[in-house]
């Protein structure tokens, strides 16, 4: 099928579908992809898909997993090797023309970004369900779908209510009160914080990444506040046991942790917030059959079915149309639906990220380990 292709600009952000079709669910043969096999190819006993843990892969067991399995008689096994962690093994492996250690990878898109322009991603331009979903399934910049996103997502600021009596916080540098030291929480390599520093730096977007000393800078004050440096799982947990006020989070930790009881909320302040996007792609390297069944589950995770319940545990907007947000997110930033919700987010090209990531994640982890 011919597919439209993108121009790599903000248009990507609007939630209109292309090509309209009907991408039936019901029974394997779905994904459309026989032509090239006279018969359905043999069936693994199970694909390896690595997840990141926590409610995250709950999510996607509930979403896409076990209905992939009821619908195919195929085990799905989730590795949580974290991502940075598996992608030099995958890279290795097709180096070597060895068989890769997963199936399917569910990736950040900039990370993915890096599998595709190496080339040891597979194609998956081929996928019906590509035909019914928004834009924002295109990876910006790449030709064809070596990745296919499959939802967006923001890193707000979580806090604890009773620590803001005031009222919730308006800026990144309410932070800097030293009545937060060591009460706050990073990702350990500070992703999602670098350009909200950059902006509370004093600092411009536009500087990115010619000129980042000012998100430095304002790192480094945030340094003094010996903040606790975690992943994913680790959030939750953190909030849950009391032993943080803030973060610079996904919406889903938080929101997990409130769905388990513990008081907290989250905004986009006023310097803006990170955008981004999470996807599957699958390496080369696969049994002829396995990759065949490694696509039939990527589409399912395109239909408007898996990506409900999916993304309904996560809190997060997806890329299939007419999908209903959570009752406890709709209207909420860190659940973007409108121009004007995208306008509050911040959102840096997959090339800039792809190209500077590696060299931002070792100056936040020396400036913190300093």
């Amino acid at each position: 099928m011919q597919m439209k292709r993108f121009k790599p600009t903000l248009s990507h952000l609007s939630r209109r579908t292309f090509l309209q079709v009907t991408a039936a669910l019901g029974g394997a043969s779905a994904l459309g992809l026989r032509g090239a096999y006279a018969q359905e190819p043999e069936k693994p006993a199970e694909i390896i898909v690595r997840a990141w843990g926590g409610s995250w892969v709950d999510s996607l067991k509930a979403g896409v997993s076990d209905s992939f399995t009821k619908m195919t008689g195929i085990a799905v096994r989730h590795d949580l090797t974290e991502d940075n962690e598996i992608q030099p093994k995958v890279w290795a492996a097709v180096a070597q023309n060895r068989v890769p250690p997963i199936h399917i990878n569910w990736d950040t898109t900039t990370n993915a970004t890096k599998s595709a322009l190496r080339g040891v991603t597979e194609d998956l331009s081929d996928l019906p369900n590509l035909a019914n979903v928004t834009d924002l399934a295109k990876p910006a910049g790449l030709e064809g779908f070596p990745i296919v996103n499959t939802y967006g997502y923001v890193y707000v600021l979580a806090y604890r209510p009773e620590a803001f009596p005031d009222g919730p916080p308006k800026s990144w540098k309410d932070l800097l009160d030293p009545k937060f030291k060591g009460r706050l929480a990073f990702y350990n390599d500070g992703i999602g914080f670098h350009f909200p520093a950059q902006v509370a730096g004093g600092g411009k977007l536009e500087d990115i990444p010619g000129n980042m000393q000012p998100a430095w800078d304002f790192i480094t004050k945030m340094k003094a506040q010996q903040p606790l440096l975690g992943e994913d799982p680790d959030f939750t947990t953190w909030f849950q046991n009391g032993e943080i006020d803030a973060a610079c989070t996904i919406s889903t930790n938080a929101r997990e942790a409130r769905k388990n009881g513990v008081k907290i909320e989250w905004v986009v302040p006023e310097e803006g917030a990170k955008f981004d996007t999470d996807g599957l792609w699958i390496p080369k390297g696969l049994p002829e059959n396995e990759l065949y069944w490694a696509k039939q589950y990527i589409n399912h995770a395109l239909t408007k079915e898996a990506q409900q319940v999916w993304l309904d545990g996560l809190g997060l907007p997806g890329v299939v149309p007419g999908l209903t947000p959570p009752k406890d997110l709709v209207g909420d930033p860190s659940y973007p639906t409108t121009e004007a919700d995208f306008k509050r987010l911040i959102r840096v090209s997959s090339k800039i990220q792809v190209e500077n990531e590696s060299e931002w994640f070792s100056k936040f982890k020396a400036i913190m380990q300093g």
